[in-house]
């Protein structure tokens, strides 16, 4: 397992188990490692260099794009560095930050970002609500 192991008690709002068979959570080193949704996610991270997501809904460990989760940009005014995204290839290895934000979002079988916080079109930070069961059988 990678960076964001989660206990063997934690559920879904399905009540599943979190598990090797419902989610992968593989740590995702360079592009080629991404499914088309995380591709597509990034490129959006990377187009928006400063500003947040919300709503992003999270099922069995992949994000949920459709419909398209509010985009708020962050304008600055007297910066030096403009916010131009400047255009990648295709391939290249992933920041840390990309590779822990898509490692944790493929290990939550199911949940929401309610916010995720872009600077420098990578990830910074996030909000999200998940369901999880205590040990006993309660819902949290």
């Amino acid at each position: 397992m990678g960076h964001f192991d989660r206990p063997s008690y934690g559920l879904n709002t399905d009540t599943e188990p979190l598990s090797p068979q419902n989610v992968d959570i593989s740590v995702p080193t360079s592009t080629r490692d991404l499914s088309d949704s995380e591709r597509h996610f990034l490129a959006a991270m990377q187009g928006l260099q400063f500003g947040r997501f919300e709503a992003v809904r999270i099922a069995n460990g992949e994000l949920v794009l459709d419909p398209w989760p509010r985009t708020i940009k962050g304008v600055r005014f007297g910066s030096e560095l403009k916010d131009c995204p400047h255009s990648l290839p295709d391939e290249f290895a992933l920041k840390r930050q990309v590779t822990e934000f898509f490692e944790y979002v493929r290990s939550v079988n199911s949940g929401e970002i309610r916010h995720l916080d872009v600077r420098h079109g990578l990830p910074a930070a996030m909000e999200i609500e998940e369901a999880f069961v205590v040990p006993g059988g309660s819902r949290g």
